[in-house]
């Protein structure tokens, strides 16, 4: 019995393509219905609170573990890569939307995008403490923030 031998990969190379694309994709699916779950378990809050529901929500869910989404330093680093190549001030959420689609995650979600805003404001306000960075207020009486010079 003989071994079929090639001399290069190209059928391995063409196949391992093929799952990354499989991979990819689900990936992505998982990643939009995620979003989804969040969107509906946020609908169902309001819709309990404006039921008259006064029970603490978070109390009644099953304990998760603590995710970890940034490193230690990470995040700092993400906020001054953003606000180093922006062109002018920006506010907390812009820089948190560029962070998620730097990081290739899912904008769409809103409750992951105010969480972060949240994060990135606190850490701006650490590092405006500092004097890394200042902000100012504007028109609409926002903060915007940007490096200091």
């Amino acid at each position: 019995m003989r071994v079929a031998r090639t001399e290069t990969y190209d059928h391995t190379i063409t196949g391992l393509l093929g799952k990354r694309a499989d991979l990819f994709n689900e990936a992505e699916r998982i990643r939009d219905r995620l979003a989804e779950i969040k969107n509906d378990i946020g609908a169902i809050d309001r819709t309990l609170n404006v039921l008259g529901y006064a029970g603490d929500l978070d109390a009644a869910m099953p304990r998760q573990k603590r995710e970890v989404i940034f490193g230690r330093g990470e995040l700092s680093k993400a906020i001054m890569g953003e606000l180093r190549h922006a062109e002018g001030p920006l506010s907390s959420r812009d820089i948190a939307r560029e962070i998620v689609t730097m990081r290739g995650e899912d904008a769409r979600d809103r409750k992951y995008i105010a969480d972060l805003t949240k994060r990135v404001s606190k850490a701006l306000r650490q590092m405006r403490d500092e004097g890394h960075v200042r902000s100012a207020v504007d028109d609409k009486g926002n903060l915007s923030w940007e490096r200091r010079a």
